[in-house]
């Protein structure tokens, strides 16, 4: 709404990608209201706070249908031919002044370090002078449009993740949406979309669980096995941070700027996890009128035996605080597979990338040579893993009889299997220190 010519701008309900503050600002605009205005959110942790980017988002908010009902008509104050509204609802493109003509009698900007849109008169005026515009109302947004369809080529919400890939040749590696993924079915909807998106990229959901109602650990554990919120494809955050100025975080927001800081230190490979990272942040938030006044790792580590990566005071620092997907339960029956994020971040980093490099060469001849080629280019990025410690032991890249029977070569089906180990985090360590009267023999030595 506080970008003009919005309409025509190609900015909603589809991916945008955005490389630094400016870009996002003059792309898709600002506010400090994030509860409103979500994906705000994100601007400031991804490039104010940890400078990590770029990232692509998706729009929901339409300004031609997501407004109030009647305009907004006031009066503000001329001096020395300039004006301000303080507003982060009104809707540039709508703005006007009777018998005044943008261009001609006044020039319209919006100035978003104050949060003001601002009129600068041509002619003269007196003041004051009436004006009127239209206001977004993001209240209007429904989490059934954050999930969104798709249908005759026309996508919305989270169904227009579909046209990443063709849009900017980009593969969905990591979700997340602020204000939105503590809604069940806007968590299921997300799930689903980094499960094979457009038929093959794989990605990992970073999502909350509402402070709101849940200021407790107790309270958040409840809260997470009530609301099925245990795909090994997503990671769950509670409760949110507070930095030093007063901005209140999701931790799934902080964690996706983290992931990508982090994966960028390890040349895009997702093998070292966020957790014990460290943060800016001042305290855990607990919500409105909460009277939680925090906790320490040890608690903390209750939340994690429950799937649930939080926010703790470790060394000296805040950090993000728990390596396990969200499908993990203490003493439960846990799948080694997604035990840890970085298993099954790497699982789907192998899966992507051989379609990436090999996407190429279907429906080209599959010689004799170029099932070599394929197998010869999978062992060196196994090896390549493996000597940056992104895998531990022997890994293997086969094409077996067993696994590509003729019926299947016939058809033009062809089975590379990849027996990995990827390396685990280190995820507890202990000392054990012993007594001992032996000591007591250095008196008597010579």
């Amino acid at each position: 709404n506080l970008v003009r010519g919005f309409a025509d701008a190609d900015v909603i309900n589809t991916p945008i990608k955005l490389t630094n503050m400016n870009d996002a600002t003059s792309k898709l605009g600002n506010a400090a209201d994030w509860a409103s205005f979500t994906l705000c959110e994100a601007f400031a942790q991804h490039f104010e706070v940890q400078g990590a980017g770029p990232i692509f988002v998706v729009n929901g908010l339409d300004p031609s249908t997501h407004k109030k009902s009647e305009k907004t008509t006031t009066s503000v104050t001329v001096s020395n031919k300039r004006a301000e509204i303080k507003s982060s609802t009104i809707i540039l493109d709508s703005f006007a002044i009777e018998d005044k003509v943008e261009g001609v009698d006044y020039e319209l900007s919006y100035n978003f370090a104050s949060g003001t849109a601002v009129i600068k008169f041509i002619t003269e005026v007196s003041s004051p002078v009436t004006v009127s515009y239209d206001e977004v109302d993001p209240s209007l947004v429904e989490a059934s449009e954050i999930i969104g369809s798709a249908s005759d080529g026309v996508y919305t919400g989270i169904r227009a993740l579909e046209l990443l890939y063709q849009k900017y040749n980009a593969v969905l590696d990591i979700l997340a949406a602020p204000g939105w993924s503590d809604k069940p079915a806007v968590y299921a909807a997300m799930c689903g979309a980094v499960t094979k998106l457009n038929g093959h990229w794989d990605g990992i959901v970073n999502a909350d669980i509402p402070v709101e109602g849940n200021d407790t650990i107790e309270k958040a554990n409840a809260w997470k096995d009530a609301n099925g919120y245990d795909s090994e494809r997503s990671k769950v955050y509670w409760p949110m941070a507070i930095d030093g100025s007063g901005r209140k975080f999701h931790l799934s927001t902080i964690a996706t700027a983290k992931m990508l800081v982090v994966d960028s230190a390890n040349e895009d490979i997702p093998f070292e996890t966020i957790s014990n990272k460290g943060v800016t942040a001042a305290k855990q938030y607990f919500g409105e009128g909460a009277t939680n006044q925090g906790f320490d790792q040890n608690n903390a580590n209750t939340l994690n035996e429950h799937g649930i990566t939080t926010l703790c005071f470790w060394a000296g620092r805040w950090v993000l605080w728990g390596s396990h997907t969200a499908a993990y339960a203490f003493n439960g029956s846990n799948d080694p597979r997604a035990t840890f994020d970085v298993n099954i971040r790497m699982l789907m980093y192998i899966t992507n990338m051989f379609q990436l490099d090999h996407g190429t060469e279907i429906d080209m001849p599959m010689t004799i040579a170029m099932k070599e080629t394929i197998l010869v280019a999978e062992r060196g990025r196994l090896d390549m893993l493996l000597g940056m410690g992104a895998l531990i032991g022997e890994p293997v890249v086969e094409f077996t009889e067993g696994e590509n029977p003729t019926s299947n070569l016939v058809n033009g089906d062809f089975v590379w299997h990849f027996d990995v180990t990827n390396t685990p985090p280190f995820k507890s360590g202990t000392a054990r220190v012993t007594y001992t009267d032996d000591g007591f023999k250095a008196y008597f030595t010579e």
